[in-house]
């Protein structure tokens, strides 16, 4: 009878910790599969006159001293073009860098080549169920951009554009994916 309940012990052990195990690992993959979820939009409208009637309005840019920007109320960049997005370092900060695939590439070429010194609004959606809205920033258009990557410093904190950067990445990958078949 001692080696019976010897025994007993000795496979509760080995239950108890396979159970441990297999719980910390369905949590995890629980969390990437809930990340894997995760969207995020990105639209881009370029600076236009105020004389321009219904095509355009005032958007505000920056939370604490707003600036308001005259946009096209069309973006001429969506989500859909982006490639992938990353944070950079940069001197004093850090720095969004969206990347975008052949289509957006020429888009971007073409309005940043048409339009230098005038302003591109940036606006995006992101977080559990995109939460979170609001206009990013309005970085000027110093000259033609034609490798297709804007980088610029958005009005927002880190943890905030860790979570628009993962939405777009997901996103990017999803198109990619569809793009194949």
């Amino acid at each position: 009878m001692i080696t019976g309940r010897g025994r007993f012990n000795i496979y509760l052990v080995c239950v108890l910790t396979a159970l441990a195990f297999c719980g910390c690992q369905s949590d995890k993959q629980d969390q990437e599969k809930e990340n894997e979820k995760e969207y995020a939009t990105l639209k881009m409208h370029m600076e236009v006159p105020r004389d321009m009637m219904d095509f355009s309005k005032q958007v505000p840019i920056f939370r604490q001293r707003p600036v308001l920007v005259n946009v096209d109320k069309d973006p001429f960049l969506t989500e859909a073009y982006v490639s992938g997005a990353k944070i950079v370092d940069a001197p004093g900060g850090w720095e969004l860098q969206i990347s975008f695939e052949r289509r957006g590439k020429w888009l971007l070429e073409q309005k940043t080549t048409t339009n230098p010194g005038k302003h591109i609004a940036i606006f995006a959606e992101w977080g559990k169920k995109l939460k979170e809205a609001r206009w990013l920033a309005a970085p000027v258009i110093p000259r033609r951009i034609s490798n297709g990557v804007l980088t610029f410093t958005p009005d927002a904190t880190r943890e905030e554009m860790e979570e628009l950067v993962l939405g777009l990445n997901n996103l990017a990958a999803k198109m990619s994916e569809q793009d194949k078949w």
